[in-house]
């Protein structure tokens, strides 16, 4: 399912216009995005938490070349899902 088949989907079993559902999905974007950026912990009840987890420095080594390089600290976004997205349920 793409954006624009999720904008239908949610619009149809909310009785929404795709353009208010559209905006609606827009403003969830960008606030879980605007938490990231601030390192916050942002959790949806039933659906699960986005989380910023810190990546260490560490060695590595170049594929092509097989040289080590240094691979520099990094955040990457993370996400548990809850208990009750679980799919493997009966």
């Amino acid at each position: 399912m793409n954006k624009t088949d999720f904008i239908k989907t949610v619009a149809d079993k909310a009785q929404l216009t795709q353009k208010d559902t559209k905006a609606v999905y827009e403003a969830i974007v960008e606030t879980i995005h605007e938490e990231m950026k601030k390192g916050e912990r942002l959790t949806l009840v039933g659906f699960g938490s986005f989380y910023v987890s810190q990546r260490a420095a560490r060695k590595g080594i170049n594929p092509r070349s097989g040289k080590t390089i240094d691979i520099k600290a990094s955040k990457s976004i993370k996400f548990k899902p809850s208990t009750a997205l679980d799919i493997n349920k009966k």
